[in-house]
């Protein structure tokens, strides 16, 4: 096995970390905390005290104890998190909560150092049912739901993280850290990639990937590689045009992958890679790793097949209304002149005398 030099590998783990912090600097931000004051219907349905809230409230000695545990209550119920600061809340939800419990927002600075919130912190968690991320069952069910998602969308790794935080909201789990949640994602979209790949080189031969592999070279007396050929479409309907067409399907053709060897992939994976091949130079195609490229190349043969065949009939039908409408502007004037001779009187002629 050859050795890697320390630049190398600190080459890849600072490319490991980069693909992993895909979140921007406001999700970072408001991730389990307040984003400014909720509106009325979010007071009224997150921060509304029932019965059995009440009496766990009027439980507890004091009144910044009592105020300090229903604060964390809710905001545990609203973010699915404990604050590090339980008095940071915004004031829309301290006067709601103050005003069911009848009591001063004054006391509140007292709750800060008090460690009885701690305990009130086990207490709520036991009371909700609240679980952690850590655990085997909630990491299985988010995985599979998660999954399900990114095998068959191609969603920014961004969107992902905002459904798995409602994930978690809903299923009352409460939030790691943005770094963990972040990490999880990244894993998950990578392992779905790595399966796709593989997928889509299973069912290629050693012939066919040497015909792919062929396309991102740049043959003899050319500037631009076979890749950058095929890519490029008609831009004009005519006749010598639709021969171009009809040698560009048929290149493509003779590359072997007309079979589907798509079934068990979504469109959607396939139309990603195959817009990535579609867009990016050839070289970059060719620095990805095996697996990738390979796959790209697959998803890129097999979308272009269609794409070609619908520019060669594009271009027929172009063609052929055009002749069509030659034709009858030809039809027409030829029956405007016969008409016109039709019409017009014959001239006398001066008999010629003997």
């Amino acid at each position: 096995m050859r050795k890697r030099s320390f630049a190398q590998l600190r080459k890849i783990t600072y490319a490991l970390s980069m693909s992993a912090n895909f979140l921007t600097v406001a999700q970072r931000e408001n991730y389990g905390r307040y984003a400014g004051d909720p509106s009325p219907e979010v007071l009224s349905r997150y921060f509304h005290l029932s019965d059995s809230d009440r009496d766990m409230v009027s439980a507890k000695r004091g009144k910044h104890n009592r105020l300090g545990f229903a604060l964390q209550l809710t905001t545990a119920r609203f973010l699915g998190t404990f604050l590090e600061d339980p008095a940071n809340v915004p004031g829309a939800v301290v006067s709601t909560v103050c005003h069911q419990l009848d009591i001063s927002p004054d006391c509140l600075s007292d709750y800060r150092n008090n460690r009885q919130r701690w305990a009130h912190m086990m207490e709520i968690r036991a009371h909700e049912g609240f679980r952690d991320f850590s655990d085997p069952g909630v990491g299985f069910r988010l995985t599979c739901w998660l999954y399900t998602q990114c095998w068959t969308g191609t969603d920014r790794p961004g969107m992902l993280f905002e459904r798995a935080t409602l994930w978690m909201l809903a299923n009352k789990v409460l939030l790691p850290g943005a770094s963990v949640l972040e990490r999880f994602v990244s894993r998950l979209r990578q392992r779905i990639a790595t399966r796709v790949w593989q997928r889509l080189g299973n069912h290629i031969t050693s012939e066919h990937r040497a015909r792919l592999d062929a396309l991102l070279v740049v043959p003899e007396g050319s500037r631009t590689s076979w890749l950058d050929q095929l890519r490029t479409g008609p831009v004009m309907a005519s006749g010598p045009a639709l021969v171009q067409a009809l040698h560009r399907l048929q290149r493509i053709r003779d590359l072997g992958m007309s079979r589907p060897v798509t079934a068990s992939i979504p469109a959607s994976r396939i139309a990603a890679l195959a817009r990535f091949a579609n867009v990016s130079k050839a070289t970059a195609v060719a620095k990805l790793p095996p697996a990738r490229r390979l796959a790209t190349l697959a998803a890129f043969v097999h979308t272009l097949e269609a794409s070609a065949q619908d520019d060669v009939l594009e271009i027929l039908e172009m063609v052929l209304h055009e002749l069509f409408v030659e034709a009858e502007r030809a039809d027409r004037t030829a029956r405007m002149r016969r008409k016109t001779s039709m019409r017009s009187p014959r001239r006398w002629r001066k008999p010629v005398p003997c």
